[in-house]
């Protein structure tokens, strides 16, 4: 008697699917904030710097679209890095990846409550926060578990729902634009260009997770660089004209704590404001529901090589999601956002991100190489200028560690030892003999 064949991921998730998820991932809260935020730290250097960093984030999406190319299997940044690098260094990409989604869920729905609370005092403390969180949170668990092409629905819906007032905002404010609230260009030192590069960095951050859901994509490897440049290209125009736009109707952009809210209160009234303001909560609504699909699929990918117990790995007979995933990447969100743990924790991003960009970037040149022509498939996708493209995308990549505070420093290495930690205890428990899943 055979036994019962392990059920499959099921391939729903077109190239317009995967651009949603990055784009959703990349635009959360900071954007309704950035352009205060960034007028602080550089004055009218402000759209200049979205430029740079957009520019620089092109690089490296470049370098995830090549090296994504050539992948069919879950997981993304971890099974380029596996592939070239081995598994300590992937499972330290994919532990670190997994923990800032799980991470970013906590710290994104703490803001939505936030913003809730705005208009409904009662969600921001106690009980009406509690029952706000858990609500959403359930909410989008049980989307999840439902299906791919259910999550991708909501995705794709939350984040036409998110990009909805941003354009309106931006087109209408075209009409407010002043060239001479871009005047002066004040001296800049390089400590402030240093915090709003870093700032900058984590704004554009969020795109390499496109790669992680590509089990389940119709066809990855034509689809995923496809989506990573398209992102970043959409995130970069929303990104410097909103900067723009608040710059011109506010006279003052760096005072003001909800700088898109005021502009937009500005230009189109009370109904303006209101507009901002809803679709901040879309915004985060949508960023969580990403949070939860991405972060499983994390944890299924490292399951399904052996890397974690196969529990994580198991797939729902009927729905075909990675269901006990979703369910634990779900759990551990929830308490780390009811507990409010997750700020000592989020500084761990800023490693995480540089583990991922730097494991992602230097597989792009390692796979380039002959010598791995028989085990992984070739690039459909390659970024034209041969090696200037990923060297430049490592480059701005370590910028993260020069720029970061030792806090982050701290809380990314003592991450980094408990993935080492992890790694070494599962491997005393299971075999060795694996093999890589492209």
């Amino acid at each position: 008697m055979h036994p019962t064949p392990q059920p499959s991921l099921r391939r729903a998730l077109g190239r317009w699917d995967l651009t949603a998820i990055g784009v959703n991932q990349v635009i959360g809260s900071a954007v309704f904030l950035m352009p205060a935020v960034v007028a602080q730290a550089v004055g009218n250097w402000a759209p200049v710097a979205l430029v740079a960093v957009g520019v620089a984030s092109m690089c490296v999406a470049l370098c995830f679209a090549e090296v994504g190319s050539r992948f069919e299997g879950t997981g993304g940044p971890y099974l380029y890095t596996r592939a070239a690098f081995g598994r300590f260094a992937a499972f330290e990409v994919g532990w670190m990846q997994w923990f800032t989604r799980a991470t970013s869920q906590a710290s994104v729905a703490n803001g939505l409550a936030l913003a809730v609370g705005f208009y409904y005092p009662a969600m921001r403390v106690g009980a009406g926060r509690v029952v706000l969180l858990t609500g959403l949170t359930l909410m989008l668990l049980w989307i999840n578990v439902r299906g791919i092409r259910q999550s991708a629905w909501v995705v794709n819906g939350l984040t036409i729902g998110k990009l909805v007032p941003l354009v309106v905002f931006v087109v209408g404010g075209l009409f407010f634009l002043r060239p001479e609230r871009f005047t002066p260009l004040p001296p800049v030192t390089v400590e402030q260009a240093s915090t709003a590069a870093l700032l900058l960095i984590f704004s554009y951050g969020g795109y390499d997770v496109i790669g992680v859901p590509a089990g389940e994509a119709t066809n990855p490897r034509q689809h995923i660089p496809f989506a990573f440049i398209t992102t970043i290209t959409v995130v970069t125009i929303i990104f410097v004209l909103a900067q723009l736009v608040t710059m011109s109707v506010l006279a003052d952009v760096a005072v003001s704590q909800t700088p898109m809210a005021d502009a937009s209160a500005v230009m189109f009234g009370a109904a303006g404001a209101l507009m901002i303001g809803v679709g901040s909560v879309v915004s985060m609504t949508g960023n969580n529901a990403g949070q939860v699909l991405t972060g499983s699929r994390m944890l299924y990918a490292l399951a399904e090589n052996r890397e974690l117990p196969r529990w994580f790995g198991r797939i729902h007979p009927e729905y075909r999601t990675p269901h006990n995933s979703i369910l634990f990447t779900t759990a551990v969100a929830l308490v780390l956002m009811l507990s409010g743990s997750f700020v000592f924790l989020a500084a761990v991003s800023a490693v995480a991100r540089l583990v991922t960009y730097l494991g992602a970037c230097a597989a792009t040149l390692m796979l380039r190489r002959a010598h791995y022509a028989a085990t992984v498939a070739p690039a459909t996708f390659v970024v034209p200028g041969g090696a200037l493209v990923p060297f430049l995308a490592i480059a701005s990549s370590m910028l993260i560690l020069v720029m970061a505070n030792r806090q982050q420093l701290l809380g990314g290495i003592a991450a980094l030892v408990v993935g080492a930690v992890l790694f070494i205890a599962n491997d005393r428990v299971r075999p060795v003999d694996r093999e890589i899943t492209t």
